[in-house]
């Protein structure tokens, strides 16, 4: 358990050091260091929280059950997911309409991926894992709006090409995931039995 915990202290610590870091010109530490050094150095401490998470979630599995949800919660997890991959992917290219209308794709997408897995998984592990990316998720939000950050501006020429690609690659990795990966890479089915 001190391991999972160390790894979200160190991820989410790094996460919200970003968030409340002054923009302000000459105080952004971003600036001072320079876009490609800080974002080696942010990366470097956030791969570094990610490994122990993963280590250390898989470490705490059978710890015990806050909760057993129905099986039709997991159904709705495996629709939640479907938007959330697609917005992951549309936070990853050039802006299209879907991009647009979110603002912050990324953040939209965590907190549909981390509720639908609350809905779906009741072991403390889990909880304590998607209820931590589900806090950080609104708590970014709200932040990103308080500076300001309403994702693409209007001056942003939309290309629609991205939805298409988003949309296709969302679905595509929501599929692997679900039919395949799901167990590989985490343990579990992603399809209900």
């Amino acid at each position: 358990m001190a391991l999972f915990l160390l790894g979200l202290a160190i991820f989410f610590g790094v996460h919200l050091f970003s968030a409340l870091r002054s923009r302000a010109p000459g105080k952004d530490l971003k600036e001072r260091m320079g876009f490609g050094p800080f974002m080696l150095l942010y990366s470097g401490i956030s791969l570094i929280g990610f490994v122990l998470i993963i280590y250390g979630y898989g470490a705490t599995r059978g710890m015990g059950v806050l909760y057993t949800p129905p099986t039709w919660l997991a159904h709705i997890n495996l629709v939640l997911t479907i938007p959330a991959l697609i917005l992951l992917v549309a936070s990853q290219f050039p802006a299209g309409y879907i991009k647009k209308a979110t603002k912050h794709p990324m953040l939209l997408a965590v907190k549909l991926w981390a509720f639908g897995h609350l809905l779906a998984n009741g072991e403390i592990n889990a909880v304590i894992l998607f209820g931590s990316f589900l806090a950080y998720a609104v708590f970014d939000r709200i932040m990103v709006k308080r500076r300001g950050d309403n994702g693409p501006g209007p001056e942003v020429t939309l290309n629609p090409m991205m939805d298409v690609v988003s949309i296709v690659v969302g679905l595509g990795a929501w599929a692997a995931l679900a039919f395949w990966l799901h167990p590989i890479l985490f343990g579990v089915y992603a399809l209900p039995a």
